[in-house]
């Protein structure tokens, strides 16, 4: 072999190596952002699949609500009467079942300010004193959380 065909032979055997080399670290970035990605997408489905089984009832227990209202105020109209240990014992088991499943009832907001993060004000009436201005004095519907989560605001009568 002369010397041109070996510089030649060189020459090809280098850029054939630059062309592997590129070629494998092309190969080798892709692989590695593949496997970020489903590292990524196991990641946000393993998230979204807890978020789904927290709130997986939120809509039935939303379409509930008003049920539980209802046995509330028959409670408290049947007050004195005795076939109210009954409906007691429905609502008792009602609600059980209900905090079960992650239902609670937001606290009592009487006396304390509007947070319209958890309540809705549904009307003003004068204030009975100065102390008691933008205070809740009255909840017209209870507010519910599951599992931590908003599902039902307190509708509330603010005192101006």
């Amino acid at each position: 072999m002369t010397k041109n065909k070996q510089k030649k032979n060189k020459a090809e055997s280098k850029t054939k190596k630059e062309n592997f080399k590129e070629k494998f670290n092309d190969l080798n970035d892709k692989h590695l952002r593949l496997h970020a990605e489903f590292e990524n997408f196991k990641r946000r489905t393993a998230k979204e699949r807890i978020d789904l089984y927290s709130t997986a009832g939120e809509n039935i227990l939303t379409s509930i609500l008003p049920i539980l209202d209802d046995f509330e105020r028959a409670i408290k109209t049947l007050e004195n009467e005795k076939e109210n240990e009954g409906m007691l014992l429905i609502y008792s088991k009602f609600k059980t079942i209900l905090e079960q499943k992650g239902l609670k009832i937001m606290d009592n907001p009487i006396g304390k300010d509007l947070n319209t993060d958890y309540h809705e004000a549904i009307t003003n009436i004068p204030s009975p004193s100065k102390k008691m201005t933008g205070k809740i004095i009255d909840v017209i519907e209870n507010g519910y959380l599951l599992n931590d989560k908003i599902i039902r605001f307190a509708k509330v009568v603010v005192a101006k």
